[in-house]
C-alpha cells in the first residue's frame, strides 16, 4: 500500500511544482529544491566552520577549530560553545528580515537546515529558544526563533522547550547600542518559570536565536539556565554579525 501512495503523491507534485515551482529564498530564482539556494547567492554566504572553540568567533585566527580565544581564557562565557551556519551579510540579513518581519515563517526551515552541521553531538540536547515578550508576540505573531528550533527538531515536538525562558518585561532594539549598554538593557529580563526549574537541572540545553550580534542576550539567557542547573548550555543561531560591525541588527 505505501509505494502506492508514494507514487500518488509523486504525480501530484508534479502540477504544483509546475505552478509554483521552487525559488531561492533570496533572489527569488526557480531552482531545483524547496529550502536550498541559487548557486549564485550560495556563494555569496560566508559559511562559519572554524573559530574559537568555545565563543566560536571566526575572526581571532587559530590554528586549529580546538583552540580557545584569549577573551575565552580571561573571561568564560556562561555557555560551553556558540556556533552560527553563516557571517551576517547581505543574504543572511534578507533571511532574517523576511522572516522576522516579512511574515515568512517558512525560511525557518531554511535556516534551520544550515544550522545543522553544527548540531552533531548534541542529539541529547533540549532546544529552547531565546524568549519574546509576549506583547512583541501578539505584534508579529510567532517567535523566529521558536519557529527555528521546531524545524530544527524534525517533527520531534518533545525535544523543544518553550516555556523554560520567558522574557518578564519588554526591552526596546538593541539595535545602536554599544556592548555595556545591551548587556545592562537586558539584564533582569529573563526568567526560568519555578515549575520548570526541577525539570532543567542536569539537562543539556541548545539555546536556539536568529542571529548573534554581541551575545548580551544569549550570555543573559545561558548564565540564567546554568543558574538554574542546566549541565550544559550550547548557542546555536543563523547567522553572526562581525566583531567590527556591531551595531549592524
Amino acid at each position: 500500500m505505501k509505494p502506492a501512495l508514494d507514487i500518488l503523491r509523486k504525480a501530484a507534485r508534479v502540477p504544483v511544482d509546475f505552478a509554483l515551482p521552487a525559488r531561492c529564498p533570496a533572489c527569488g530564482c526557480v531552482i531545483a529544491e524547496d529550502h536550498r539556494f541559487c548557486l549564485d547567492c550560495w556563494q555569496q554566504l560566508h559559511h562559519l566552520d572554524r573559530g574559537c572553540a568555545q565563543c566560536g568567533d571566526p575572526g581571532i585566527a587559530l590554528l586549529s577549530g580546538e583552540e580557545m580565544c584569549g577573551a575565552c581564557l580571561a573571561d568564560p562565557p556562561p555557555f560551553e560553545t556558540m556556533r552560527a551556519a553563516v557571517a551576517y551579510g547581505d543574504i543572511a540579513r534578507t533571511l532574517a528580515l523576511r522572516l522576522k518581519y516579512g511574515g515568512r515563517i517558512g525560511l525557518a526551515k531554511t535556516i534551520a537546515q544550515a544550522m545543522r552541521r553544527h548540531m552533531a553531538g548534541l542529539e541529547d540536547a533540549l532546544l529552547v529558544p531565546v524568549p519574546l515578550h509576549r506583547g512583541r508576540i501578539w505584534r508579529r505573531g510567532f517567535n523566529q526563533a521558536a519557529l527555528i528550533a521546531r524545524a530544527l527538531a524534525r517533527g520531534n515536538p518533545d525535544r523543544v522547550r518553550l516555556d523554560w525562558l520567558e522574557r518578564t518585561r519588554a526591552t526596546p532594539f538593541l539595535k545602536g547600542m554599544n556592548r555595556d549598554r545591551r548587556a545592562r538593557t537586558v539584564r533582569g529580563a529573563f526568567a526560568v518559570p519555578k515549575a520548570k526549574r526541577a525539570a532543567l537541572k542536569g539537562r543539556r540545553i541548545i539555546l536556539i536565536d536568529d542571529v548573534y550580534t554581541s551575545g548580551s542576550t544569549t550570555r543573559a539567557c545561558a548564565k540564567l539556565l546554568k543558574r538554574h542547573g542546566a549541565s550544559e548550555v550550547h548557542v546555536r543561531c543563523w547567522a553572526r554579525v562581525a566583531r567590527r560591525d556591531p551595531d549592524d541588527y
